[in-house]
């Protein structure tokens, strides 16, 4: 049985105002290339397949024609929700698409059936748990004491009464303890939606999304396959890949990455502004990728960002490494962000990022979300 795991589309995200449909049209090409070569028996999705829970058009109109040409290539395709999806929207459908291989999670409802696959070493059972909270576990489970993240996983896993002598994988779209995050994905502070990696003991893999970066976490079963594409400046020197598990008979397992190369890579220069903007400079870049600048002159260049522009137009942002703002960056240590307000930090997060102060209007409403999000509600 091989397998082809991916994860984290994120279709119709827009980064720094840039829309980035384009890149995922292609790198959605090159992944039904790699499909094509490998010819898998299954192809997994491990959640989060948009960037928002109502997705734009464009955004819906892309995975349909890859899930319609990934089904044209295997016969089994296992897609769930991940936190960014709608559960519901992921799940229309689903009863239909189940006749053609394509298996979409539903809402969870507290009881998963396994879909089971025969080959020359006997059943392979696929359990789908889609991204799930203390919250939207406990209601199946009132006699079960549900508090943590950990708790829910393993009061869903308990469920399934799974046989653990066959082979047994789950796709599911958690933070797993010990994982290495970046900084485009949503974790909750302090880590209170930790799963411990113990909840899936007995699992021959884990086909995990929901971290970016591509690892194991604590073994080569339990794994994040990572993003096809980079999603924020912290991730420019991973190198984005589909992984590719081969099972045979029960405790077998062979893992490997193909990598994927973009339209557009994601990268960060670093220079004086004369530097950056010299011809023997740019001769050396690939002017069209997604860049930050950093520029190290003493003194802010006017326009800055325009002029950069004519040169390198895809520079998604500027940001300045001098004596001042290592002084800025020196005065304000760990201890004095720890007790400061959120609505401060962000107010001189905004300021660094925009060189100037916010609005009455902007701060109202960055507290009034700042709110939302600590009570939940968003």
């Amino acid at each position: 049985m091989k397998l082809i795991h991916l994860s984290d589309l994120h279709l119709g995200k827009r980064l720094n105002e840039f829309s980035l449909i384009e890149d995922q049209e292609y790198i959605l090409n090159e992944i039904c290339g790699v499909i094509a070569k490998e010819q898998p028996d299954i192809v997994i999705i491990a959640g989060d397949i948009y960037d928002k829970p109502v997705p734009s058009a464009e955004a819906v109109r892309l995975f349909d024609d890859f899930l319609t040409r990934v089904a044209s290539l295997t016969d089994n395709v296992f897609s769930i929700s991940g936190n960014h999806d709608s559960a519901e929207r992921i799940a229309f459908g689903s009863h239909i698409m189940e006749k053609s291989g394509i298996h979409m999670s539903p809402v969870y409802n507290g009881s998963i059936v396994p879909t089971v696959i025969n080959d020359e070493y006997g059943e392979f059972c696929v359990y789908m748990l889609p991204f799930i909270k203390p919250l939207s576990v406990r209601r199946f489970f009132p006699e079960t004491e549900i508090e943590s993240y950990t708790d829910a996983v393993n009061a869903a896993i308990d469920a399934m009464e799974i046989d653990f002598t066959k082979r047994n994988i789950i796709v599911t779209h958690q933070f797993v303890t010990g994982a290495q995050k970046s900084d485009s994905e949503e974790i909750s502070v302090g880590g209170s939606d930790n799963v411990d990696s113990s909840a899936f003991d007995g699992f021959d893999y884990v086909a995990l999304g929901h971290i970016h970066g591509p690892q194991n976490v604590g073994s080569e079963r339990i794994r994040y396959c990572g993003t096809p594409l980079k999603y924020s400046f912290s991730e420019a020197k991973q190198i984005k890949s589909v992984t590719v598990a081969e099972f045979r008979e029960k405790g077998s397992l062979e893992i490997r990455t193909v990598p994927l190369k973009p339209m557009r890579d994601m990268r960060e220069i670093r220079g004086t502004f004369d530097e950056i903007c010299s011809a023997e400079f740019s001769r050396k870049e690939n002017k069209e990728d997604y860049l930050r600048v950093i520029l190290t002159d003493d003194e802010e260049v006017p326009e800055a960002m325009g002029k950069l522009r004519a040169i390198y137009r895809n520079i998604m942002m500027i940001e300045y490494d001098n004596r001042r703002t290592r002084s800025a960056h020196d005065s304000m240590g760990t201890a004095e962000a720890e007790n400061r307000q959120p609505i401060e930090l962000f107010e001189e997060f905004y300021k660094f990022s925009n060189g100037g102060d916010m609005s009455e209007q902007q701060r109202q409403l960055a507290q009034l979300l700042i709110e939302r999000i600590w009570r939940g509600e968003a």
